[in-house]
């Protein structure tokens, strides 16, 4: 994963994913006071985009604060659901507050696994009030999904020929990178919509069709004023750590609720889907509830202006989604080393990509990863000679410092089908871009590339049809039988294969160790 902050030394520790890749060194001096979160002038070269407020103190459709009712809610009427795509029972229930016990319908319900979409479920309503019912944003143009696949960034940034058109930064890896390859380079890294980040860009600081009006802009246009994110690459950094947090939070059932700046809380409404979320949760970071209130506006907001610039998402979505196909299962996959060798878990379920932010605390979401050490090493960042395996037969679409990810389904596209993430695989012996490779063939060796980390390892991940799927999730990150369970902080966590269990740690003990043995 490309890592996000300082690096953290800790001896005697073989693999915890470490910060900072691919991104710009700064000198941290005094951060500036004066924040610029959204932008009243028109963006040009938009002349008709004038956002206006809809939402007064007077005229506030749904108050941020629940207003108090004489009616008890055993007497409210149940409600009727249909399930979405990527729904589970347990999310859905904590999306309305309820027990999952209490949800019943006329279908039968698995307790775990996806739920067949549009599946009707009937549930205490015990709401109260919430964010407004209106879906804003598909979650194919959250996500980078098949509907983003063939989207030309570089032809689109030099058109519409704003600041972003010239933009230099230096990052580590690759060096002098453009507006567009940074924002390519952020969108692939992390499976975030490429339209989605240049949409906000251009919200916050007119930086895709026009120029920034002031300096805040300038530093900072995506809005979030800290020096540590000064800068195109780690305001994008920022932003896609924030709407990732909406978007898995949501899907994974732990965010049920914003809070704005002002310490102001409101309840998720329980329908919304993930891509609306994300949005919403974005906005909330920085915006009080009016301000928030105007920016997801469908018609003078942000996804006004979505819609300006890349035309109907929703009539792309028809196209690519449902993301989460009825029935969907998780392909056969193995241990990623070979048989008979023993390897230990050095970290349960933790962030896809980006593992840290600038404090060392680890990010929330999405938990889709796993680590990986070979026993033989002794920690640190040493030379290894053990072997990463193909967990599944598929091709390498991508080969790259650090990094190799297998396409499953054979059809060369990141973006569409299963996919798995390899990372911190050495530059010597690395499988090449285009190769086939099938179960058990060598894909190289665990290292420390590809990001600061404490000791050479393996961090191992999975998505599907671009989103990340999480890995103690409706459908658990499992591999020769050995199902993944996530413990109460990132990293922390197991691996159970009937009456055993492993411990992940980032200390190699005889509860970390895992083997994997012929007959898997």
């Amino acid at each position: 994963m490309r890592k996000t902050a300082v690096l953290l030394l800790l001896t005697g520790m073989l693999s915890a994913c470490g910060p900072l890749w691919g991104m710009t060194e700064l000198t941290l001096t005094a951060t500036p006071t004066q924040p610029v979160f959204w932008t009243a002038d028109p963006p040009t070269p938009i002349p008709t985009w004038t956002p206006e407020p809809t939402f007064t103190p007077t005229s506030t459709p749904f108050p941020p604060t629940p207003t108090p009712t004489s009616i008890s809610a055993t007497q409210l009427a149940p409600l009727l659901y249909y399930a979405q795509p990527g729904d589970s029972l347990p999310v859905v229930a904590a999306h309305f507050g309820v027990k999952a016990s209490e949800i019943t319908s006329s279908d039968t319900l698995p307790e775990t696994g996806l739920l067949i979409p549009d599946t009707p479920l009937i549930i205490p309503n015990r709401l109260g009030e919430t964010t407004p019912n209106v879906q804003i944003m598909p979650d194919s143009e959250v996500v980078y999904s098949p509907s983003a696949m063939d989207f030309d960034i570089e032809s689109y940034v030099t058109e519409a020929g704003g600041y972003l058109s010239t933009y230099r930064e230096w990052l580590s890896i690759p060096g002098w990178t453009n507006g567009a390859q940074a924002v390519q380079l952020m969108a692939i890294e992390n499976s975030i919509n490429p339209r989605l980040l240049l949409a906000l860009i251009q919200y916050e600081s007119g930086w895709v069709n026009g120029q920034p009006s002031n300096l805040a802009q300038d530093d900072y246009p995506l809005g979030h004023v800290d020096y540590y994110y000064r800068g195109l690459f780690r305001q994008m950094m920022w932003a896609v750590q924030e709407i990732s947090n909406g978007y898995y939070g949501w899907r994974g059932g732990t965010l049920t609720e914003l809070t704005f700046p002002d310490g102001t809380t409101i309840r998720l409404y329980p329908e919304l889907n993930a891509g609306t979320v994300a949005i919403q949760y974005f906005f909330s970071k920085t915006l009080n509830f009016l301000e928030w209130a105007q920016a997801i506006d469908q018609n003078v907001g942000f996804p006004a202006l979505y819609a300006q610039m890349f035309g109907d998402a929703w009539a792309r979505a028809q196209a690519v989604e449902l993301l989460f196909l009825p029935g969907l299962t998780q392909p056969l996959l193995t241990l990623p080393f070979g048989i008979g060798q023993i390897w230990n878990l050095t970290g349960g379920p933790h962030g896809a990509w980006i593992a840290q932010d600038e404090y060392q605390k680890p990010l929330p979401n999405p938990l889709a990863a796993l680590d990986f050490a070979p026993g033989a090493d002794e920690g640190g960042c040493v030379p290894s000679d053990s072997w990463i395996v193909a967990s599944a037969a598929g091709q390498v679409v991508r080969s790259t410092t650090g990094v190799v990810v297998l396409d499953l389904d054979d059809d060369g596209h990141e973006q569409t089908g299963w996919d798995l993430l390899y990372l911190h695989v050495a530059t010597k012996d690395r499988a090449p871009l285009g190769v086939w490779l099938d179960a058990g063939d060598l894909v190289g060796h665990p290292s420390c590339e590809g990001g600061f980390v404490t000791g050479t390892h393996l961090h191992f991940a999975r998505k599907y049809n671009g989103e990340w799927v999480l890995a103690d999730g409706p459908l658990p990150f499992t591999l020769s039988g050995w199902v993944a369970h996530a413990g109460k902080k990132p990293y922390e966590g197991t691996l159970t294969k009937g009456d055993k269990t492993v411990i992940a740690r980032s200390e190699v003990s005889t509860e970390t160790k895992i083997i994997r043995t012929a007959d898997e």
